[in-house]
């Protein structure tokens, strides 16, 4: 089996200075957790709330590394199946139906049912081989010819069994399939997997893994990310839009507003050609930022205080 390397993963710093000319702005923490990921083949378990750039924490690594993204997308009831490979049958019964005649012609010269049955079985191997078999991410991921990234994405949303199975792949990077074999991978992938901590992984799981919580962002780097992702948006406007996100946060709602909503708030004041943030505009566009009805009344509620404290100056807190 071989291992995917790239000589750019050299060092933190290095990881830092290619992800941030992808467009992804990191701190420290996550440019190590990567780099020893990568020197030392361990999966990264990525904790933390949605929004926070976990998924697309893979996509640029697979863009950096030049390697497809292969996504498993997690949801309950997940099983092997679904995952794995599953057979076509009906491309199978139409092989059955196209053949008939050989078949006939086969099991013509036999006597018995024991005798055309042994016949049936020397046939198997041509009904069920890897032209009959559909793919799914954990197979395509081990067949990869360059290696690849593969994100489990919400792992947390899966059954516990599914965890497991999940487990046994991660520790040989390889499957058996009683028709065929031991597939191995050709290439060890790079493996991310991301929960928004809708329930606790096993112990397991978490021994195999490394693992890495992205919060939501420090100021600083979220000012820092607004200046990479929405260049258009004025400094005085990103100092204050990431304050007042930053006192939303703060608050007692249902669904907090992510790096990714921020961003999206930032882009829609940039269309509206905003200069600040009035109150008229920010009562419009809340539901940017904003999911819950209820929590944009609480907001608009206490918007002119959070407004008037968004333009007081933030200390510049590194990320």
């Amino acid at each position: 089996m071989k291992e995917l390397h790239d000589q750019r993963f050299t060092s933190v710093a290095e990881i830092e200075r290619e992800f941030s000319n992808a467009g992804y702005i990191c701190n420290r923490e996550i440019a190590t957790a990567i780099y020893i990921a990568f020197n030392l083949h361990k999966p990264i378990l990525v904790e933390g709330p949605a929004g926070v750039g976990k998924t697309e924490l893979a996509k640029t690594t697979a863009s950096i590394l030049d390697v497809p993204l292969i996504r498993l997308q997690c949801y309950e009831g997940l099983d092997e199946s679904k995952a794995l490979y599953e057979w076509k049958y009906g491309k199978q019964l139409l092989y059955t139906q196209l053949l008939k005649d050989k078949l006939n012609e086969l099991l013509g010269t036999t006597h018995s049912l024991a005798e055309a049955m042994g016949k049936l079985r020397q046939q198997d191997d041509l009904f069920f081989s890897e032209e009959f078999l559909e793919p799914r991410p954990l197979f395509k991921a081990l067949h990869e010819e360059r290696g690849c990234v593969l994100l489990v994405d919400e792992i947390d949303k899966s059954d516990h069994e599914f965890e497991a199975f999940l487990l046994e792949v991660l520790s040989d990077f390889q499957v058996s399939i009683p028709e065929i074999g031991t597939i191995e991978a050709r290439v060890k992938p790079i493996v991310f997997l991301t929960s928004n901590n809708n329930r606790e992984m096993s112990d397991a799981l978490k021994r195999r893994c490394l693992h890495l919580s992205i919060p939501y962002p420090e100021p600083e780097l979220e000012r820092r990310i607004l200046e990479s992702r929405v260049p258009g948006l004025s400094e005085r406007l990103r100092e204050h839009l990431v304050s007042f996100v930053h006192q939303v946060r703060a608050l007692d709602l249902k669904k907090l507003p992510s790096i990714s909503e921020t961003i999206d708030w930032a882009r829609v004041l940039v269309l509206m050609h905003a200069e600040s943030l009035e109150p008229k505009l920010v009562q419009e566009t809340l539901n940017t930022i904003l999911k819950f009805q209820d929590d944009i009344e609480a907001v608009n509620e206490q918007l002119d205080a959070l407004i008037a404290d968004s333009e007081q100056p933030m200390a510049k807190t590194g990320g």
